[in-house]
């Protein structure tokens, strides 16, 4: 949520005056987050989130745009984007670049979150899950394998011997698994795949929301379950594997939706395909950085950090997060 297109006041008037929200009173950049353009934005009515989005195209955005809406109009707590009064367009173009509004979320991200919190993501993710499933729009993960594969080739001239062999050698464990019976077998539906503990709000200990859906994408389930798994339920000094918050998402998800067999197959290879998914990106992000005002990358050495756990101790579903 860097700011790489700088939005005046006169720019977000200009757009309220098409998406009738009320008077502004302030413009905020948002810090935190690489790919797109964010800023608070407040006015008489309320406050909102207006993103520009610098990467994904006019044509890419109404997958996320409408999933979202859906998503809303089912009863989940997603921002619901803000439509034109007169076209009724949700998707719009701020300093020429494909922009959208959505409200605010009450609450705050949770950090340091506890067995209750991750089970409550837990539970709405696997109610995302099925309330997408009858969603009409189709648009494969971006951020899968095939990019992936196009992708580690321009990372690993910056990496060291030991650390390219991990990345080389993880890939191909993953192109593998990929054409295997059970991956094919892996339910699939629209996908968050980038739940981790800054997209989603709470107040105390009651989910107010999930947020920022923009590497949303066809793909299978327990992908996004072992994204989110990889990010809430580990020692994020470490990588290591806390088991009490593990089991409390993993219990209160299958309340909802119980897993398959083929996903209790290839529970440990896509926990280690969402650390892959992850460390390239941020190797990607770290040494082919855009210019960005208050843009500051990841660290990619945490996510080798968490696929070295998951390669060294693999997880499975009768004692996840044990050798």
């Amino acid at each position: 949520m860097a700011v790489f297109t700088e939005v005046s006041d006169k720019d977000a008037r200009d757009l309220l005056r098409r998406v009738p929200l009320g008077q502004l009173t302030e413009l905020r950049g948002i810090q935190g987050g690489i790919e797109n353009t964010n800023y608070f934005l407040t006015t008489d009515q309320g406050e909102w989130v207006l993103t520009l989005f610098e990467r994904l195209t006019a044509e890419q955005l109404p997958f996320y745009l409408y999933l979202m809406k859906h998503l809303a109009h089912a009863g989940i707590p997603v921002p619901d984007p803000q439509a034109d009064a007169k076209s009724g367009d949700i998707l719009h173009k701020v300093c020429g670049k494909p922009a959208a509004i959505v409200q605010k979320l009450r609450g705050k991200s949770q950090l340091q979150p506890q067995p209750v919190h991750c089970a409550a993501v837990g539970d709405m993710l696997a109610r995302m899950h099925l309330a997408g499933r009858n969603y009409d729009r189709e648009q494969p993960n971006l951020r899968g394998l095939p990019w992936w594969n196009e992708t580690a080739p321009v990372v690993l001239p910056h990496l060291e011997p030991a650390t390219a062999e991990l990345l080389q050698s993880e890939l191909a464990f993953q192109n593998h698994t990929a054409a295997s019976s059970a991956y094919q077998a892996l339910p699939r539906g629209p996908v968050h795949a980038d739940l981790f503990r800054d997209n989603v709000m709470f107040e105390g200990e009651t989910l107010t929301g999930f947020f920022d859906f923009y590497f949303a994408g066809v793909d299978s389930f327990l992908f996004d379950l072992c994204v989110c798994l990889n990010d809430w339920c580990i020692d994020h000094a470490t990588g290591a594997h806390d088991a009490a918050k593990a089991q409390a998402m993993l219990d209160a998800y299958q309340a909802v939706r119980p897993l398959q067999a083929a996903e209790r197959q290839l529970f440990n290879a896509m926990l280690r395909a969402g650390a892959l998914r992850f460390w390239i990106s941020r190797l990607w992000d770290f040494y082919l950085p855009r210019e960005a005002a208050m843009l500051v990358p990841h660290d990619p050495t945490h996510f080798e950090r968490v696929l070295r756990q998951r390669v060294a101790y693999p997880a499975t579903l009768a004692h996840p997060l044990t050798a």
